[in-house]
C-alpha cells in the first residue's frame, strides 16, 4: 500500500531503541516485557523488567515465587491486578502445560491476563505469526495516517483497526513490522506536537494535509473520576506497628496498608480525633499524636485524598482478627501501594 510499509520499517531501522526485550524472542520475557509496558511509560518500565527478569529468568522461577516477592518487585508500577495474573499464569503454564509457553495465538489468547493486543505481540514477536500488535501508539498512527474517525474505543473501530493492520502485514517478519509500527507512534507520531514537518510519511499522510492531527485518533468515551477520602492509622505501640492485607476486587488487591477508615466526604480534624467508633481498635482507648496534610492520588478512575493519622494506644493487647503486627522498621518487606510509600515519606520520622 504506497510506501507507507516500507517507510516506517526504514525509519525504524534508523531510529529504534535498543531495548532489553528486542534482544529476544523468548516467550516468556516478551510476555512480561508487554504486560510491564501497559500503562507504563518506556522509561519507567525499563527498570522493571530488568530486576524482574533478574529476580525471575525463567517462568520456573517466577511459578515458584509467592505472590508477596512478586508484588512486592511490583511495588510503585500500579494496576496490580497484572502482577497477580502474571504469577497465576506461570504457575498454571508450569503446572497444567508442563512449563511450555503455548505457541500458537489461540492458546495464547487463552491465558489469564493475555488479550488480543499481548497475544498478538507474543505471536508475532516470539513465533513469527501473522497477527497485527494495536496499541495505543498504532490506534494512532493508522487513524491519522488514513484518516479514520471511528472512535477508537468503539467496537467498531476493533474490527475496522484490525482489517486495516491486518492488510498491512508482509508475509515475513511480522514482530518487527508490529515493533515498528509501535515505536513510530511512540517516538514520531506522538500524541500532543508530533514533529509532522521531518516525518517520513507526511506527504501521504490524511491528518497532515487536512491539518486534522490534533483531532486524531477520535475518542468517544469520557472516563468519569469519582473521589475517595482514605484515613490511614498508624498505630504506635512502641517498637510496633499494625498493618492490614487489602482483599475483595477494589484496587491494591492483597497489599498491605494501615489500618484504613475509608469515608465518603472529608473528615474534620474534630471527627478524625473521635476514635470511639473506630471498628480495627477494639474499644481501645487512643490518643492522636498527629494528623498529616492529605495527599492528593490520582488513578485513572478515581482520586484518593488520604491522611495519615498517628495514634497511640497503651498497652495493646488485642485489635481486631484482620490485623497483623509488624516490627517499624519491616514494613518495607511487605508490598504496599505507591500511596502508602508517599505517606511514609511524608510524615518523616514518628
Amino acid at each position: 500500500m504506497n510506501q507507507f510499509v516500507p517507510q516506517i520499517h526504514l525509519w525504524y531501522n534508523r531510529n529504534f531503541r535498543d531495548l532489553p526485550w528486542r534482544n529476544t524472542h523468548d516467550p516468556y520475557k516478551i510476555w512480561i516485557s508487554e504486560i510491564i509496558l501497559q500503562q507504563t511509560r518506556v522509561e519507567q518500565g525499563k527498570n522493571y523488567y530488568l530486576n524482574f527478569i533478574n529476580r525471575f529468568p525463567s517462568l520456573k522461577h517466577l511459578a515458584g515465587a509467592s505472590e508477596n516477592e512478586v508484588l512486592k518487585l511490583w511495588q510503585g508500577l500500579g494496576y496490580y491486578s497484572r502482577a497477580r495474573n502474571l504469577h497465576q499464569t506461570a504457575r498454571f503454564i508450569q503446572n497444567e502445560l508442563q512449563g511450555k509457553f503455548p505457541e500458537t495465538y489461540e492458546d495464547i489468547i487463552r491465558l489469564k491476563g493475555i488479550g488480543p493486543y499481548t497475544g498478538a505481540a507474543i505471536a508475532s514477536i516470539a513465533f513469527g505469526l501473522p497477527y497485527p500488535a494495536i496499541d495505543g501508539n498504532v490506534y494512532r498512527v493508522l487513524s491519522r495516517y488514513f484518516g479514520i474517525s471511528t472512535p477508537i474505543d468503539s467496537g467498531k473501530a476493533k474490527k475496522e483497526f484490525r482489517e486495516l493492520a491486518s492488510g498491512l502485514l508482509p508475509p515475513k517478519n511480522p514482530g518487527f513490522h508490529n515493533q515498528a509500527l509501535m515505536e513510530f507512534g511512540a517516538l514520531q507520531c506522538t500524541p500532543k506536537s508530533p514533529n509532522c514537518k521531518n516525518c517520513p510519511v507526511a506527504d501521504s499522510c490524511f491528518a497532515y494535509s487536512e491539518k486534522q492531527v490534533e483531532e486524531l485518533p477520535v475518542k468517544e468515551k469520557r472516563t468519569k473520576q469519582r473521589k475517595r477520602y482514605f484515613y490511614y492509622f498508624y498505630i504506635d505501640d512502641g517498637k510496633f506497628t499494625w498493618l492490614e492485607k487489602r482483599t475483595g476486587n477494589d484496587i491494591w488487591k492483597n497489599l498491605y496498608q494501615f489500618p484504613l477508615l475509608e469515608s465518603d466526604k472529608e473528615l474534620t480534624d474534630s471527627e478524625i480525633g473521635n476514635l470511639k467508633n473506630i471498628p480495627f481498635l477494639n474499644g481501645h482507648s487512643a490518643t492522636v499524636n498527629k494528623i498529616s496534610k492529605p495527599v492528593k492520588h490520582i488513578l485513572s478512575h478515581q482520586v484518593i485524598f488520604a491522611t495519615l493519622i498517628h495514634v497511640e494506644i497503651p498497652s495493646i493487647k488485642s485489635l481486631t482478627d484482620n490485623l497483623i503486627k509488624v516490627e517499624k522498621n519491616s514494613i518495607s518487606d511487605f508490598p504496599v501501594p505507591r500511596l502508602i510509600e508517599i505517606l511514609i515519606k511524608n510524615a518523616g520520622d514518628f
